[in-house]
């Protein structure tokens, strides 16, 4: 059982790692993520660094196993928002083929990452989302 718990703590690593790269890279460019960002949502380029800060703060909070229960649902939601309100729309309004592909690698990619944050969040049964100590 010790086998299991290395190999899942490192592909949690891996996880933190690609999240944390994508968190940089929306502080890096956020004027390349700034078409992505729906026009009737104000804010405009605000957006992509919030964004960029929950990706680096969820990596952070599952590479230190804190908060992982609550990050973990927050990610999930958040990455279900960018499916249904940037990835899908982009796929049906894609004239081009290559753009329509990226599109729903982006989805594919997304799914895969969400389903995986719920994955880690379901597995830590030792965090709750409220501060009781009679659980």
């Amino acid at each position: 059982m010790k086998h299991y718990h290395i190999v899942s703590r490192v592909a949690i690593y891996l996880l933190s790692l690609v999240l944390i790269a994508f968190g940089i890279f929306h502080f890096m460019y956020p004027r390349d993520l700034l078409v992505y960002v729906p026009p009737s949502l104000i804010g405009g380029i605000k957006w992509a660094y919030i964004v960029g800060a929950a990706f680096v703060l969820v990596g952070l909070s599952f590479m230190t196993n804190q908060y992982v229960k609550f990050t973990g649902y927050l990610l999930a939601v958040l990455l279900i928002i960018f499916i249904l309100t940037i990835h899908v729309p982009n796929y049906m309004d894609a004239g081009d083929k290559e753009m329509r592909q990226m599109a729903l690698i982006n989805i594919l990619k997304d799914t895969a990452i969400m389903g995986f944050a719920l994955h880690i969040a379901a597995g830590a049964h030792h965090q709750h989302f409220h501060l009781e100590e009679a659980d």
